[in-house]
């Protein structure tokens, strides 16, 4: 797996839809660089059971996220016409309909394979014939790339296990503390708290307090 914290997030140009029914063919991050953050996130499927959670879950926190200036944007495998179906789904049926951020169409898979959330692996056999290796989705990966587009935080988890958005905005609420503050961010860190001076003075009059 990749580490691609403190290097610049991965470019792309894909189909996305946007603010739940428009079908864009040339999204990209690069409108965000200079004045938002972005918690870029992957999911594996559309019509599925525990993707429909997150998203929905991102949704009901957008204002939170908007109101740090973040951009929160949704990628998976599947084409842009499956995104603008399943957006027409209501919850109750397993669809994310009321879902306005960006949901991009890594159809060709270039955008996961770059973030190196991929799950499959594409080989060639011994009779030179491409063959695939696991499922040619990705896992649930989250990147917080920053307003100069370098990534700050990434997570990645298997496919069964959900996501906690909450984290994500107390991540985007430490990297803007450090930002504003110049102090660092202890174990346990939450909006309100104290952060620390990075030095042995620092962390020990930290300490020494809690």
């Amino acid at each position: 797996m990749a580490v691609l914290v403190g290097k610049p997030a991965p470019s792309f140009k894909a189909a996305a839809v946007i603010d739940g029914e428009e079908i864009v063919n040339d999204f990209s991050l690069e409108q965000y660089k200079g004045n938002k953050y972005v918690i870029l996130f992957f999911y594996p499927k559309d019509f599925t059971f525990v993707c429909p959670t997150e998203l929905h879950a991102f949704q009901e926190k957008l204002a939170e996220f908007k109101k740090r200036d973040v951009e929160v944007v949704a990628v998976s495998t599947d084409t842009e016409q499956s995104h603008w179906g399943w957006l027409q789904m209501s919850k109750d049926d397993g669809g994310i309909n009321g879902v306005t951020y960006p949901v991009v169409a890594d159809t060709n898979k270039t955008i996961s394979t770059n973030y190196d959330v991929i799950a499959g692996n594409y080989f060639y056999n011994e009779n030179d014939e491409l063959e695939a290796e696991g499922e040619m989705v990705a896992y649930r990966g989250l990147f917080l790339i920053d307003k100069d587009g370098i990534v700050r935080h990434q997570l990645v988890n298997d496919m069964p296990l959900g996501r906690n958005v909450d984290e994500a905005l107390r991540m985007v609420d430490a990297l803007r503390f450090f930002e504003e503050k110049g102090d660092v961010c202890p174990a346990n860190w939450s909006e309100g708290k104290e952060g620390m001076q990075a030095s042995h003075e620092g962390v020990a009059s930290y300490l020494s307090k809690n």
